[in-house]
C-alpha cells in the first residue's frame, strides 16, 4: 500500500487520551456469562461492545440476549448519573452495537438494512459494527451510502433522505457522531482513507501479536484523532502487554481489544472469551492510565 509508513514515524499520542475497549463480540450470553457480566462491571473502560447473534440479530428476539443488552444498558446509564464515579470512560460510551455482516460487500443493501431495524426494534442497540468491511476504493460508494442509511435510523431521522441530517436535503452535513451512536467498520487493515469519513471509527488491524508487533500504519491515520481507530489484536503474552499498548498509542488507536487467547487448542474465536488477564489490562486500560 502507499501509505504506509513505519511505527517510529507514526504520529505518536501524547498519552493523555483515554484507552478504552472495543469488544468485538463475546460467544453467546448462555455460554459466555461471565464475559457479558464484566462489561457492566463499575471501572471497566468499556468503549462500545458489540451484540452478534447468528451474524446478525438473529431470526427472534434471544431472552439471554435481551438481558444482557439491559444489563449494558443499565450500567452506562448509571454513569451517566454519576452513580459510579469509576465509569468516567463507559459515560462517554459503553454502548452496545449490532453487528452486520457485510461480507466484504456482496450482501445485499436491503438484508443489511433489515438486519439493522431487528436490532433496534429488540435490542435497542445504540449504534453498529460492520463486519468485513471491504476497504477498496470501489466500495467506498456502497459504503458511504449504508452507513448515511443507518445514520438516519439511529437518528429516527425519518425524512427519507438517508443522510441523517433531518432536514430532508440530502446533503448529509450533520457530523458523525452527534446524535446517534456510533458507527464502527470492522476492516481489519487499512482501507482507502475515504473511508475515514464514512464512519466514527475504523478498525485498521484485526490480527496476531505475532503480525502486530512489527506492523505498520498509514501515513493518513495522522490527521485523525486516536478516537477514530481501533486495533484487536489476540495472541498476546501477558509480558508484552505493556509493549502493545505502548505500538498502540503509536499508531494512534484510542480503543483496543488485547487477548492472550490465539484460535488454537479448540478456540474458533480468540475475541470470544475474556483474556486469561483481563483484571490486569483493566487495570492498566483504566482512569489514570498514561505512558
Amino acid at each position: 500500500m502507499p501509505y504506509l509508513t513505519s511505527t517510529g514515524t507514526a504520529r505518536r499520542t501524547s498519552g493523555a487520551e483515554q484507552f478504552g475497549f472495543g469488544v468485538p463480540g463475546y460467544a453467546h450470553p448462555l455460554l459466555a456469562p461471565a464475559e457479558w457480566a464484566e462489561l457492566a462491571r463499575p471501572g471497566t473502560p468499556l468503549h462500545w461492545a458489540v451484540l452478534n447473534i447468528d451474524n446478525g440479530p438473529g431470526a427472534r428476539p434471544d431472552p439471554h440476549c435481551l438481558e444482557a443488552a439491559g444489563r449494558l444498558r443499565n450500567a452506562r446509564e448509571r454513569a451517566l448519573h454519576g452513580d459510579d464515579p469509576q465509569d468516567s470512560v463507559r459515560a462517554a460510551g459503553g454502548r452496545l452495537l449490532g453487528h452486520l455482516d457485510l461480507a466484504f460487500g456482496s450482501r445485499p443493501f436491503g438484508e443489511l438494512i433489515a438486519d439493522a431495524q431487528s436490532f433496534l426494534d429488540w435490542y435497542r442497540v445504540d449504534g453498529f459494527y460492520l463486519g468485513r468491511c471491504p476497504a477498496e476504493r470501489a466500495h467506498l460508494p456502497a459504503v458511504r451510502r449504508l452507513t448515511s442509511t443507518l445514520t438516519t435510523l439511529l437518528d429516527g431521522d425519518g425524512d427519507g433522505d438517508g443522510d441523517g441530517d433531518g432536514d430532508g436535503d440530502g446533503d448529509g452535513d450533520r457530523p458523525y457522531g452527534e446524535g446517534s451512536g456510533p458507527l464502527v467498520l470492522g476492516l481489519g487493515t487499512h482501507p482507502y482513507p475515504g473511508y475515514a469519513e464514512a464512519a466514527d471509527q475504523l478498525v485498521t488491524f484485526n490480527g496476531p501479536w505475532t503480525e502486530y508487533r512489527w506492523s505498520q500504519v498509514a501515513e493518513w491515520t495522522a490527521s485523525y484523532p486516536p478516537e477514530r481507530f481501533a486495533h484487536f489484536v489476540h495472541g498476546i503474552p501477558r509480558t508484552h502487554l505493556d509493549e502493545a499498548m505502548r505500538i498502540a498509542r503509536w499508531q494512534g488507536a484510542g480503543t483496543i481489544f488485547f487477548t492472550d487467547r490465539d484460535g488454537q487448542h479448540g478456540q474458533t474465536d480468540p475475541f470470544a472469551a475474556l483474556p486469561r488477564y483481563w483484571d490486569e489490562i483493566v487495570s492498566r486500560v483504566g482512569p489514570g492510565i498514561s505512558e
